[in-house]
């Protein structure tokens, strides 16, 4: 259906992330998804490639069988060495206990050559999108559930970059000076690499942070973002040499913003319609094809059938636009809840979220579903 078609290509997208994030499980179901909801040639076209590309790993796992069984035969005997010479006192963990993924996700944080960078967002994401990049990137670098090296450090960069960005002053000051205040405060160099893990910090630690977001899923660790004790005399004599000039400059746009909207109600004409019964809008009418309820004003007038249908499909279009909307945003609600459901095991919300009604997405149907 055409209600359908909005959230079949919001499945399609998130499916185009997980392929360009390698996870070619998830973005095979989000396509199989988005082909119930609504079919398509790019929903198609994705599944194919994925079956090929899947193909041709499977084909060259097959052709390197040979070299790997030696590989796991060595690694078996230095295990077992290893195993003999520390005794009964030891419990036997195998130290490779991280997967491929989680050492590569491990080494692109350290790689990172800032905040931004190391949470994958644009420089002007939104508290939303910052949020959204740090419960997904903390899942997967929590120490308790990422055993690969460096993982720690990585959690903490995380961590710190969330606290400082979602912090408005303190990514205003960072957006100004980034880096160089930590490395002039430091006597570092240029050409050093920036520890993330620990330079312009956040105020709480790392597994603080964690809890808040997910109420304490992992058992507490002693992870921490090492605290700043004292400010940073070159950004104190900055901030302070700011004047009242530079308030002024800076306010200048938003005043003449304020201005221009000011006048601009004035000069527009009032729209011929509301969705909504006012006191302006108080003489209800409904729409010859959706039978949409909508309001005009006393001194509505309409000169021919052409003006008429005009303004109908007008009032259809803003009608279905915001049950699109809503649609939109019951579902995410919905998925939410069921995600963390099952990230938690809570069987209550699980069930919760399978009943919650989309009432918007409903009505969406019948307008054009009967």
């Amino acid at each position: 259906m055409e209600g359908n078609k909005d959230e079949s290509e919001r499945c399609i997208s998130i499916a185009e992330k997980h392929i360009a994030d390698g996870e070619k499980e998830k973005a095979l179901k989000f396509l199989n998804k988005a082909e119930k909801l609504y079919p398509s040639v790019k929903a198609r076209d994705l599944m194919e490639k994925l079956s090929k590309l899947n193909g041709s790993t499977a084909g060259r796992r097959q052709s390197g069988d040979g070299a790997d069984n030696n590989v796991h035969k060595d690694k078996a005997t230095r295990n077992n060495n290893r195993s003999e010479k520390g005794g009964s006192g030891h419990s036997g963990k195998s130290p490779d206990d991280y997967t491929e993924d989680q050492l590569i996700a491990v080494k692109r944080i350290k790689k990172c050559k800032d905040y931004y960078e190391i949470l994958g967002v644009s420089k002007d994401a939104t508290d939303v999108d910052l949020k959204k990049a740090y419960r997904k990137l903390a899942l997967k670098m929590h120490p308790d559930k990422n055993k690969a090296p460096g993982a720690t450090e990585a959690f903490k960069a995380i961590g710190n970059a969330f606290s400082v960005l979602s912090d408005a002053e303190k990514r205003k000051k960072y957006d100004l000076y980034g880096e160089d205040i930590v490395h002039h405060s430091r006597n570092c160099s240029r050409d050093e690499q920036f520890d993330y893990s620990r330079g312009f910090e956040g105020d709480i630690s790392a597994e603080e942070l964690f809890n808040m977001f997910f109420g304490g899923g992992f058992p507490t660790g002693n992870v921490y973002v090492h605290r700043r004790t004292q400010h940073n005399g070159q950004y104190q004599r900055a901030a302070q040499s700011e004047s009242g000039y530079n308030l002024l400059v800076q306010l200048a746009p938003v005043l003449i913003l304020i201005f221009l909207s000011l006048m601009g109600s004035f000069l527009v004409p009032d729209a011929p319609f509301s969705l909504h019964r006012s006191q302006k809008y108080s003489n209800e009418k409904k729409t010859n094809q959706l039978k949409v309820q909508y309001f005009v004003k006393d001194d509505f007038h309409i000169d021919s059938n052409y003006d008429l249908r005009r303004i109908e499909r007008q009032v259809e279009d803003e009608y279905v636009s915001n049950l699109r909307t809503s649609c939109f945003k019951e579902r995410s609600y919905k998925e939410t809840l069921i995600w963390r459901a099952k990230n938690y095991g809570d069987s209550k919300l699980y069930k919760k979220a399978m009943n919650m009604e989309v009432p918007s997405c409903n009505h969406l149907n019948n307008l054009y579903g009967g």
